[in-house]
């Protein structure tokens, strides 16, 4: 049994229950919007990539570590790198005195720059 949540303000209907998820992924995909008299839908598909896919001195080396292991697993090693990278900042900002923010725009600047590389591709 699903239950509906109606908003009077914006006259969305949300749906929870069973079918939650694949009505979630159907609105993400289109949109409609209202033009005179009729209704135009537009797909809207979200994009998550990086600018430089393919680009960057690291990236040959990292599209065919890719291929050659698995997506699955190429993506379970970044996120482990990723994750002790991030580690291994927030133990030098401990070190240095930094505070949260100086710590999360390292981070930042360390994602723009693997991209920059090719890490990311």
């Amino acid at each position: 049994m699903a239950a509906t949540i109606s908003s009077a303000i914006s006259g969305f209907n949300v749906r929870l229950g069973e079918d939650h998820d694949r009505m979630a992924r159907a609105m993400a995909m289109t949109a409609s919007v209202r033009v005179g008299m009729r209704r135009k839908v537009t797909v809207v598909r979200p994009m998550m990539k990086n600018v430089n896919e393919g680009k960057g001195l690291f990236a040959p080396v990292v599209v065919l570590a890719r291929n050659i292991i698995g997506k699955k697993q190429f993506n379970q090693i970044r996120g482990k790198a990723i994750a002790l990278h991030s580690q291994v900042i927030t133990e030098f900002c401990k070190s240095i005195g930094a505070d949260a923010k100086q710590r999360q725009g390292l981070i930042r600047l360390a994602k723009k720059n693997g991209e920059k590389l090719g890490f990311l591709a």
